[in-house]
């Protein structure tokens, strides 16, 4: 599939299926990086060195807007500047952040990439980020001051290797580990960027924000909440009575949020938040608000430097509200269209059956999205039966020849118990994402020699309480293929030794 460039460069390849080509960037001006980390004076920090630090040349050139989402494809005159509290168009639709890819593109591939790599996992402010060592691609115009971080990002690219081989028959599967961060879980990523933005017209007096407000299944609030604890900024979170596990509502709690607990389920609260931020003078922190997309994208830009800018064949995403699917996309075809990479990956959005509208319009051949109310599921994150990203969600799958694959509560609980026997521990919704990967090796839509990444959205100890059932085998309906329970034994070597000769056949 070709999918032609509004800047008539050669057209975007897909990913084929096997390849392993070597990717060479195009090549773009032979820029040199020239910044470099300026030391820590004693009695000095972090910030105070950065304000020493020399701009690149061009930085002043670097800009970014909102603009309505797809027009890219339909030109429009309708334009905002970032410093504005706004959500939707004129018209109510969503709205996407636009950078101007003319002025990025003076740097060249080789330039951009010598710039991320040597920025890295660094102290220097804040570029030790994973999302702000990509600053120019995310706010560009926010003086690092403003920027709230916690060194969010640079998460662990997994190689699942015995997993891989034993189940599926693979040897370049990875999971990226988007939950090892600072709030277990991928929303640190776009809270570290809404939360910086938010701070800005705070500090220069460019609105009146009083809070910061968000409806949540569990892990938007707990990132939001930690995100404005570390600046100052009062946070409210629209929550939905018991249907969050222990851990993710404690998180919020312990960051002192102001936390609403509504007898409703997530589509509820948001249609609250809705209303609510459209009366008062607080910021909306939901997906709806596009900047948090811009650090989510970074992921994608991390996954092809952590593999030498090379480029996965399958990139596969549990997707409930459907934010995270378009910013992956973003962040690949951002990389694409700087001559980073040479071709995107095929992309995969994997939903829980009972909450799966995308599934439900893909099969129908887009013909008809509908709502759906969505049913209980353990992967309580995704548990959203109208996303507000919906059209967003479309384009990825659209513009990477992707396809949507939902799983049973059976099947993702398994497919998550089943990796954890190989060394991970997963969260439900990766335990989704395994599940669609399960089905399509099974049809053979992947192959065997493909390089696939997983998405793995949030960390499993914020899902215990699903764990200890499913090895309880207290889940009614599922049979719990790998439940391994703790074995009582009395308190003699006897009884002891007969347990180990007959688990390991001694």
């Amino acid at each position: 599939m070709d999918v032609s460039c509004a800047s008539g460069r050669q057209p975007l390849r897909m990913a084929h299926v096997g390849s392993k080509r070597k990717v060479h960037g195009r090549r773009g001006r032979n820029a040199r990086v020239t910044t470099k980390a300026t030391s820590v004076a004693p009695g000095s920090d972090i910030k105070t060195a950065a304000r020493k630090r020399v701009p690149m040349d061009k930085a002043h050139l670097f800009d970014a807007k909102y603009v309505p989402f797809g027009s890219s494809k339909s030109p429009s005159s309708e334009s905002y500047d970032l410093d504005q509290v706004i959500y939707r168009t004129a018209e109510g639709k969503l709205l996407d952040v636009e950078h101007d890819m003319e002025a990025l593109s003076i740097y060249g591939p080789k330039y951009w990439k010598a710039l991320f790599d040597e920025r890295v996992g660094k102290t220097s402010w804040p570029y030790g980020s994973g999302v702000w060592s990509k600053k120019e691609w995310v706010l560009p115009k926010i003086a690092d001051d403003d920027i709230v971080s916690m060194f969010e990002g640079n998460s662990n690219l997994f190689w699942a290797e015995r997993f891989g081989k034993e189940v599926l028959g693979m040897k370049d599967l990875w999971v990226k580990q988007c939950g090892n961060s600072h709030t277990g879980s991928f929303k640190d990523l776009g809270m570290t960027v809404l939360v910086s933005q938010v701070n800005r017209l705070r500090k220069n007096n460019l609105s009146n924000i009083a809070a910061v407000g968000c409806a949540s299944t569990g892990d938007t609030s707990a990132a939001l909440s930690a995100y404005c604890a570390a600046a100052g900024i009062p946070a409210v979170v629209f929550l939905p009575a018991d249907k969050i596990s222990l851990a993710q509502l404690v998180q919020p709690i312990a960051n002192g949020a102001l936390v609403l607990s509504i007898d409703t389920d997530f589509d509820g609260c948001m249609r609250l938040i809705r209303d609510v931020t459209s009366e008062m003078p607080i910021y909306l922190a939901n997906s709806m608000n596009s900047l948090r997309l811009e650090g989510q994208k970074t992921a994608a830009v991390e996954i092809c430097q952590q593999f030498d800018w090379q480029v996965p064949d399958w990139v596969i995403i549990p997707g409930g509200n459907l934010g995270n699917i378009y910013a992956f996309y973003k962040g690949f075809k951002m990389c694409y269209d700087l001559g980073l990479i040479d071709r995107l990956p095929r992309m995969v959005c994997a939903q829980a059956r009972n909450a799966n509208p995308l599934y439900l319009a893909y099969e129908q051949g887009w013909d008809n999205f509908e709502p759906m109310q969505a049913k209980k599921t353990f992967a309580s994150a995704i548990q959203i039966g109208d996303p507000v990203s919906k059209d967003r969600a479309i384009v990825a799958i659209e513009e990477t020849n992707g396809i949507v694959v939902d799983a049973s509560e059976e099947e993702l609980m398994d497919a998550a118990a089943r990796a954890d026997l190989t060394g991970m521990f997963n969260c439900p919704h990766t335990g989704v994402a395994l599940a669609a990967l399960i089905k399509l090796r099974e049809k053979g839509v992947i192959g065997q020699n493909d390089r696939t990444v997983v998405v793995s959205t949030a960390h499993g100890l914020k899902f215990t309480q699903s764990k200890v059932a499913y090895h309880s085998k207290e889940v009614e309906g599922l049979g719990c293929k790998y439940a391994n329970p703790p074995v009582s034994v009395s308190e003699n070597i006897g009884s002891v030794m007969d347990v180990l000769k007959q688990r390991f056949n001694i």
